[in-house]
């Protein structure tokens, strides 16, 4: 009985020490959670890209204004992008997110200034962010390729079809987010494990902007409206996702040459809806979309700006191939594009088709490399070329560091 006493005490002293040493080690966290400030949860990453277009160059007169600003003429190197991303949680349920970039290039001749990519805010709306509104300047939810981050896309460029519908895949509004936990955590997951993901841009995603592009006033009291539905889901070994998207509003001209007839204001109707089908590349993959509607285009036989129906897509067939810690993505893209573009001068007016040949070889997550071959027919117009077909081939090559 002494014994079974003594075993008794043993184990209360040791319960009663036990209790304070947890209690002691609980306060140590408390503690070191209150401590914790907001700047603590604020992290940094970023990539550069650094281009040359040069290698067999089949017409110097051969350019994409939208695209490169390296295409065409003498194909010196070039600093495409050059970007550094300040972004954190700063509290559970508000996200924010800061982008510059440092190699903008307002002409062919005027490189590297820096420019207001992304700035803003997204407050959840419930404890696992699955509604969640995102306010300021930020890609406007159209498309799939144009949500795709540089950083993750095969192609040097995005497609002219999906991309003309905004120039810089941007603009300042406000836009509600949709997705459950467990898409929000595989839209997540296709980026990491370089699948070659859009990133989490919800299920549905619901917007107003201003509708003049990313670093543009507003010249009109008139409001783009946008929404987007992207389901993504795994099917034995594979994943798909299949989305549909619309805008409308109205667009301001804000480039013309004199002379040109426009709309008294300038104002004009700018509607598209499209759609997006991809599979991910486990190991072969397709990305597709097609869109069609109207806006603002020039006319040569008029010599005016007029509203017309445009339309254009692409398909990108890809495959991925991983070995010894290495990945090559061999991969092939076809486009085709039929419309105006109206943030370039006139609402240039275009019709092109284009073939892309390419790989993209990744020895580490920290460094890219990409060769392709690109085989370009384009038509593009406008009151200072109102006679304007280029027809060429070129080897386009771009490095690319991340951290």
């Amino acid at each position: 009985m002494t014994k079974f006493y003594s075993i008794m005490v043993v184990m209360l002293y040791a319960s009663v020490a036990f209790c304070q040493q947890s209690s002691d080690s609980l306060k140590v966290v408390i503690n070191a959670a209150q401590s914790n400030k907001w700047y603590e949860n604020v992290q940094v990453r970023g990539y550069l890209q650094v281009r040359y277009n040069g290698l067999l160059q089949t017409n110097e007169n051969l350019d994409c204004d939208q695209c490169d600003n390296s295409w065409g003429g003498d194909n010196e190197f070039f600093i495409r992008r050059a970007r550094i991303i300040f972004y954190g949680k700063v509290h559970p349920r508000v996200y924010f997110y800061i982008q510059p970039d440092f190699a903008n290039a307002t002409s062919s001749s005027s490189l590297h200034f820096a420019q207001l990519r992304d700035a803003y805010f997204d407050i959840g709306l419930d404890d696992n962010n699955e509604y969640r509104f995102r306010i300021g300047q930020s890609k406007v939810p159209f498309g799939f390729e144009n949500m795709q981050s540089s950083q993750n896309r095969l192609p040097l460029d995005r497609a002219d079809p999906t991309n003309s519908a905004l120039k810089n895949e941007r603009d300042l509004g406000v836009f509600f987010y949709w997705a459950p936990a467990e898409k929000r955590k595989l839209f997540s997951r296709l980026v990491k494990e370089n699948l070659k993901g859009s990133g989490d841009y919800g299920v549905v995603g619901l917007g107003i902007y201003n509708g003049q592009t990313a670093n543009k006033p507003d010249l009109n009291a008139n409001k783009h409206m946008v929404g987007r539905i992207s389901y993504p889901f795994e099917y034995k070994s594979q994943i798909f996702e299949f989305g549909v998207q619309a805008y409308k509003g109205r667009f301001t001209l804000s480039s013309t040459s004199p002379g040109v007839s426009v709309q008294a204001d300038k104002l004009y109707r700018d509607e598209r809806v499209g759609a997006s089908a991809i599979i991910y590349p486990k190991p072969f993959g397709v990305f597709a979309e097609y869109n069609v509607g109207v806006g603002p285009e020039y006319d040569k036989f008029s010599n005016a700006v007029t509203v017309q129906e445009l339309k254009g897509g692409y398909v990108t067939a890809v495959y991925k191939l991983d070995f010894n810690g290495q990945c090559i993505m061999p991969f092939s893209r076809f486009q085709y594009y039929d419309g105006g573009k109206k943030h370039e001068l006139d609402a240039r007016s275009y019709q092109m088709k284009e073939l892309e040949i390419g790989a993209e070889w990744q020895p580490n997550k920290n460094f890219e490399l990409v060769v392709m071959y690109t085989m370009s027919a384009r038509r593009y117009e406008d009151a200072v070329n109102p006679t304007n077909y280029q027809r060429g081939n070129l080897l386009r090559i771009q490095a690319q560091v991340n951290f």
